[in-house]
């Protein structure tokens, strides 16, 4: 049998790598080593076995196949590796179904829940000022803080119904961090249907904005493991 080409040493990562980790490495090492990248390390041969690499880890199912001739070829240099090697593919499996279904049954409800607060705030906060005093424009701000605590619990029961996987730890940090400054807002947003005080009206935007601004760095986070 002829020798196989070790693509995980190509791409310098460890076969226990996700598939996020593996596009990650690859669009590293492209932007390192691409003839239009003006670095000094630029290689046009390097860029041709980074995409052979890439063009086989990349797919799960060509890496499955990959892997199998992989550990055959290890097998015939070392009678331990292969099980190594099987164990190791597989626990990078199960992180990659692992993080799937965390952004299945948590991620995507706890953003869904987040939006469902934050984005209707300006057009709430646009409405009562034609007349903060209005009984009816306040009930109606009324039933927007309250519709948003309930959508703040689901967020926070989400969050908390799994673990989440280690490499998504930075993305649940950030939601995290929002649920906290949204639910901070919330109550100054209340604070001020009591007192009619405008500073607890701009200091709970301020909390929204924050928020808002760690929902986004939570969605970038995870376009960049995706």
């Amino acid at each position: 049998m002829s020798s196989v080409i070790n693509h995980y040493k190509t791409l310098k990562i460890s076969p226990t790598a996700t598939q996020a980790e593996i596009k990650q490495a690859y669009r590293r090492l492209v932007k390192i080593f691409h003839p239009d990248s003006h670095s000094s390390k630029a290689d046009h041969e390097e860029i041709v076995r980074l995409n052979a690499a890439y063009e086989i880890l990349g797919d799960a199912q060509r890496r499955q196949s990959y892997d199998r001739q992989f550990s055959e070829q290890s097998q015939q240099q070392s009678p331990v590796a292969p099980n190594v090697s099987r164990q190791q593919t597989q626990t990078a499996r199960d992180a990659d179904e692992q993080m799937e279904q965390w952004l299945i049954k948590v991620y995507k409800p706890v953003n869904k829940m987040l939006n469902s607060i934050l984005k209707p705030l300006k057009k709430e906060i646009d409405e009562l000022s034609a007349d903060p005093f209005d009984d009816e424009l306040i009930e109606k701000f009324q039933l927007y803080i309250e519709t948003s605590r309930e959508f703040l619990k689901k967020a926070h029961n989400f969050l908390t119904s799994m673990p989440n996987p280690s490499n998504v730890a930075g993305v649940a940090a950030h939601l995290y961090y929002c649920i906290n400054q949204v639910g901070d807002g919330i109550e100054e947003l209340q604070l001020f249907t009591l007192n009619y005080d405008d500073r607890h009206l701009h200091t709970g935007q301020e909390l929204f904005r924050i928020a808002a601004r760690l929902r986004r760095e939570a969605q970038d986070e995870l376009k960049f493991k995706s």
